[in-house]
């Protein structure tokens, strides 16, 4: 549910219960998120978070468990727009709650931006706690604080072609408790815009990346890189993307530089799409990875290939077919959906997902999906 109390206020809440697993002893589950947020002045709101899993008839496991009883988050947060839309930004704080009290169990962040015609900046600072869990959802990583500064100025040269051009640079920079860096990702790029709406972009990129916890480069299962080991390099790379109100439409990516263990990486992408108009969407993707490394990973590629059909036969019936082989996992992927609206904003889909083994075609696993929402306004 979502929807505008009156003028200043909103709500959206969102419920749902999953079943038992008794061979994974998962249990019956709850999930619950609720959302309020105030307007305040001329285009700013602030507002509130809770976000709450719980397990129903939750019995303590007699060995150690993944499931745990409840996790829970309560957050605060400010989203700022001015009134003439100069200054944009956000700051929030959020807290998690557990049956073990542990210490650190919050994050907060805060970004802001200024931007005018020609000139943008911003920054970004960002921390979290050792302890902060959210298992609706997910972490990606704890204890650490970042800081990502960021600033673009454009151009805008007369009678050409290019409605605009410039420079544009950024950092990333992790710290650990004590404030000692662990990543640093920082990139210089420059841009210009066509004026029939296709881009074209060179960057330059330094890398620092210290270890946290074991880590195979190439995910071939070779061997791991040590935890607190540390690696730097420096790398380019350009992106290139067509105008997109083109029947035939088109973009290349490229990057070429260092790589972990002073090793080296070549990563290209292209897509090609065609439109049949107004019914047929093809788009062909294609992903390659070259890396160079000393023994025992040596030399490793990947490619990585989808084509994919989108069609219209109404504006009430889609039909999407999405095939993809991954050369890395070894794995043919096909997933096919059929849509039908059959009322504003009210959907009934049909999903078929099979992954086979490329050598062979024999069958992994697949799957069929139903879903149908209803939109119910009030």
């Amino acid at each position: 549910m979502s929807g505008k109390i009156d003028k200043n206020w909103r709500i959206a809440a969102m419920d749902m219960q999953t079943g038992k697993v008794e061979k994974d002893g998962l249990p019956t589950q709850n999930f619950a998120v609720v959302a309020l947020q105030r307007r305040v002045f001329a285009r700013s709101n602030v507002g509130l978070l809770v976000v709450n899993k719980e397990s129903v008839n939750y019995m303590p496991p007699d060995s150690g468990s993944v499931y745990s009883e409840y996790n829970r988050n309560l957050g605060l947060e400010y989203n700022l727009a001015s009134s003439n839309n100069l200054w944009t930004g956000k700051a929030l704080f959020l807290k998690s709650f557990s049956p073990q009290q542990i210490e650190k169990d919050y994050t907060y962040a805060a970004n802001v931006q200024y931007a005018v015609r020609k000139l943008t900046v911003s920054g970004q600072y960002e921390y979290v706690g050792s302890g902060y869990t959210a298992e609706v959802g997910y972490v990606p990583r704890n204890n650490y604080t970042r800081v990502n500064p960021q600033a673009a100025y454009l151009f805008f040269p007369k009678g050409t072609k290019v409605l605009s051009h410039g420079p544009k640079m950024a950092t990333s920079i992790f710290f650990d408790p004590s404030f000692k860096q662990t990543d640093n990702e920082t990139y210089l790029a420059y841009q210009v815009n066509f004026r029939k709406l296709s881009t074209l972009s060179v960057w330059i990129a330094h890398d620092y990346v210290k270890l946290l916890k074991p880590f195979d480069p190439t995910n071939s299962g070779k061997d791991t890189l040590a935890t607190g080991s540390e690696h730097s390099w420096n790398a380019t790379g350009f992106e290139f993307v067509s105008k997109p109100q083109n029947v035939l439409t088109y973009a290349f990516t490229g990057r070429y530089g260092g790589y972990y263990e002073d090793g080296t990486r070549l990563f290209l992408t292209a897509d090609i799409g065609y439109r049949f108009q107004p019914f047929v969407s093809i788009l062909l993707s294609g992903t390659y990875n070259d890396i160079q490394l000393p023994n025992p990973w040596g030399r490793n590629t990947f490619w990585l290939l989808g084509p994919r059909v989108d069609i219209t036969f109404t504006n009430k019936i889609f039909w999407t077919t999405f095939l993809q082989y991954n050369e890395q996992q070894d794995n043919i992927n096909l997933n096919t959906r059929f849509q039908w609206r059959y009322r504003p904003a009210s959907d009934f889909f049909v999903v078929y997902t099979d992954n086979y083994l490329p050598e062979t075609l024999g069958v992994k696993n697949h799957s069929l999906v139903l879903k149908l929402t209803y939109w119910w306004n009030i």
